[in-house]
């Protein structure tokens, strides 16, 4: 477990690296990027240079191996991997501040992550909270290209006892599951307090301790042939349906 930790983190893309940069810019030990990635890179290597830190201009194949990934977008940023802390009680400003609060339960795909996080920071969600679920994927290096910068634009944290964690946000939080049918429609769930919606895995959804640890439930009604949505995809149109409509309180912010 320690050696995984101490591994840096290889930031790839452009929004990726300038959220990194933005919110995190103490962690970021080396920059790599191509001719045409120069311009933005320019900021960010000045700061490296007074930090004497190194950054260096490398044609696209051998930033593919550097990035361990062709899809580098042109830049990759190495960098101190980021460590969640676990969910304090009571619960940080964030997660009462923001009108809805993703809940990812053993979703294991790290590009579901990436697109949920992107989704998330898009509507302007202040904050994240992971299951302890060991199923669930971790902040990888394609976590962090698919979210864009989402992942680090959110206050992201770990939960310790499940479904524990969810009966204790009862207190603060309407605690909504989705799931694929039995639910009621978003509309018709009450907006009356912050919303902590909790997304399941990939293939076998939420479990029935968790989904009774919750106060709603929530189904989007199918109108075609396929029979379900991915779950990414299913968390975008959940999040905008749970807004308030009168938008959000506390508007998206760099995070720590």
């Amino acid at each position: 477990m320690s050696a995984a930790r101490s591994e840096p983190a290889r930031i790839c893309g452009t929004a990726a690296v300038a959220a990194l940069f933005a919110v995190r810019p103490a962690t970021i030990l080396r920059l790599f990027f191509t001719e045409a990635r120069r311009a933005d890179a320019l900021p960010i290597c000045a700061a490296l240079a007074k930090a004497r830190r190194p950054y260096r201009e490398v044609p696209p194949e051998e930033l593919a191996r550097i990035a361990g990934t062709p899809h580098h977008g042109g830049i990759c940023a190495i960098a101190i991997p980021r460590v969640l802390p676990t969910l304090p009680w009571p619960p940080p400003a964030t997660l009462l501040a923001t009108p809805l609060l993703p809940v990812l339960h053993a979703i294991g795909n790290p590009h579901n992550l990436g697109a949920i996080a992107r989704s998330a920071a898009f509507f302007g969600c202040g904050a994240m909270l992971l299951s302890p679920d060991p199923r669930g994927a971790g902040l990888s290096d394609s976590a962090h290209r698919v979210a864009e910068g989402g992942l680090d634009r959110l206050d992201l944290f770990r939960a310790t006892g499940w479904p524990d964690t969810l009966r204790g946000l009862a207190r603060t939080h309407l605690t909504v599951a989705a799931v694929a049918e039995g639910g009621d429609p978003p509309e018709a769930i009450a907006r009356d307090r912050p919303i902590a919606l909790v997304l399941g895995n990939e293939e076998e959804g939420l479990d029935r301790a968790t989904v009774l640890a919750c106060t709603a439930r929530v189904t989007l009604v199918r109108r075609g042939a396929v029979q379900s949505l991915n779950v990414a995809q299913a968390a975008a149109v959940l999040i905008h349906a749970l807004l308030p409509p009168d938008g959000l309180r506390n508007p998206s912010r760099p995070r720590k």
